[in-house]
């Protein structure tokens, strides 16, 4: 059965729901709000937990992915594995995430490359975004990703620089704003500088709360703060961000919508 979604629905595009506290209530409060959930894979674990985290529920859709410090904890056999059953269930899931390079808690970029060209290869392959991570290795990132001349990918929380934020839209990429855009200069000057075609919201649940005070604390109905703020710095409605990131959502996923 093909995947679709409803129409009109704010989009948190990365949560790791199999983390958060209390997850039945925040998927609750999360349709309640009208909030569409992407949540994102860590590692096998993660990835076959999420079939039955979203059973049943139609505000949650499915990325698959390797978090760049597992990469380096896997062989060639154990990667390989992993890419079997993600093609095993490529029709139950939407895009590739969470993958990517980490120059922070990572020790090894070469191997994380290694495995991160199999990814990126694999969402080729299956024509599905791809959700990336480049966590003090931004640059790094951005070159190795130029290199498969790839355009359905999603920069996730990207913290480098202006100029290679630049880049990234040169390149006809997209960037995610997380929910600590409310008080992040950082991510205010991505959103003033990205074209609104170029952008999606999400939260990183259970990190990046929009409230600092309940930093580890988040869930994707706070998304909504993402695309207020998008709102005001843009000088448009909050009807006008969540039409657009709606319909970047189906240009980019590929996805037709439902009344």
């Amino acid at each position: 059965m093909p995947i679709n979604i409803m129409k009109q629905q704010f989009i948190d595009i990365h949560a790791h729901l199999d983390i958060c506290k209390n997850t039945n209530e925040v998927i609750k409060k999360a349709k309640e709000k009208s909030v569409l959930i992407v949540v994102a894979g860590l590692d096998h674990k993660s990835n076959a937990s999420l079939f039955n985290l979203s059973k049943g529920k139609e505000n949650i859709q499915i990325c698959m992915g390797i978090y760049p410090t597992e990469a380096e904890k896997l062989d060639d056999k154990q990667v390989e594995k992993e890419i079997s059953f993600i093609k095993e269930n490529k029709d139950k899931i939407i895009g590739i995430g969470e993958v990517g390079l980490d120059n922070l808690e990572g020790e090894d970029l070469d191997k994380q490359k290694k495995v991160l060209g199999k990814f990126i290869n694999l969402a080729k392959d299956l024509d599905k975004p791809l959700i990336v991570h480049s966590r003090k290795a931004e640059a790094e990132t951005i070159e190795f990703l130029e290199r498969f001349f790839y355009k359905k990918i999603i920069m996730h929380c990207f913290s480098g620089s202006m100029k290679l934020v630049k880049r990234i839209i040169e390149n006809g990429w997209n960037l995610s704003i997380p929910t600590n855009v409310v008080y992040s200069e950082h991510f205010q000057k991505i959103v003033e500088l990205t074209p609104i075609k170029n952008l999606f919201c999400e939260t990183d649940s259970p990190f990046l709360n929009p409230y600092k005070s309940e930093e580890f604390h988040n869930e994707p109905a706070n998304v909504i703060e993402s695309y207020k703020k998008i709102a005001e710095i843009k000088g448009i409605s909050l009807d006008e961000v969540k039409n657009q990131i709606f319909e970047n959502f189906e240009r980019v996923f590929g996805i037709p919508s439902r009344n």
